[in-house]
């Protein structure tokens, strides 16, 4: 029989030393066991599944029900499943496997964002590696701007431009430089950032399809002003 049909099989017929044995070749079986043939765990089948990152923190969470060396340690394996491990299972963050988390960007942020709940000198590092998340970690975890995030957020015109309006929530040079890469993103800048005509994006813009646009932007500034 497959490994599945010797599953298949337990859960007709229960637990046995033979069957175990054989669907503890393959980590989601061994799951899969210990959640619907045994009802509970054993080292057999807790062995088996720390050779997946997945099913490590699965097995911890609702087999084992409480954390342990091992499954953590077979979790922070993977960067997403170190941070599962650290939310769901230990319930508070540890040096391994925020050490874990860290090696994804995204990772380090979430991480940041839900388990340290507060920002820290490593996860922003590593955030900042990715414009996408250096704009996600001033803007949602450390709610501020820094001269670190702003950079990496620079690194695109899209993160430059949000940065602007939604962390600094004013215009800078260097913001302003990066987001007119991108005649779109120049645009919105020039509207919701500088809400003001300057003539080094008009002389940009007046060049692209955006003109017209631009020019309805500077109309309606005038009738502002009457108003």
């Amino acid at each position: 029989m497959t490994i599945r049909e010797t599953y298949e099989y337990a859960l007709k017929h229960g637990p046995e030393n033979k069957t175990r044995k054989i669907v503890c070749q393959d980590p989601e079986f061994a799951y899969k066991y210990a959640e619907n043939v045994d009802k509970c765990f054993r080292r057999d089948t807790r062995e088996a599944v720390c050779k997946s990152p997945n099913y490590s923190w699965l097995y911890a969470k609702y087999i084992d029900k409480k954390p342990r060396r091992d499954t953590r340690n077979a979790a922070c394996k993977g960067p997403y499943h170190a941070f599962l491990y650290a939310k769901y299972v230990d319930k508070k963050p540890r040096k391994d496997t925020r050490k874990s988390a860290c090696k994804d960007s995204e990772i380090a942020y979430i991480y940041a964002l839900e388990v340290d709940k507060k920002p820290r000198d490593d996860t922003r590092e590593v955030a900042c590696k990715k414009s996408d998340t250096a704009f996600f970690y001033a803007l949602n975890v450390d709610k501020c701007p820094r001269d670190d995030t702003r950079e990496a957020s620079c690194r695109t015109s899209k993160r430059a431009y949000y940065y602007a309006r939604f962390v600094d929530e004013c215009p800078r040079n260097d913001t302003r430089v990066a987001a007119c890469k991108h005649p779109g993103y120049m645009y919105e800048y020039a509207k919701f950032v500088d809400r003001c005509f300057r003539e080094d994006t008009w002389n940009i813009i007046k060049k692209t399809g955006l003109r017209m646009l631009y020019l309805e932007f500077l109309n309606d500034l005038d009738k502002d002003k009457i108003i």
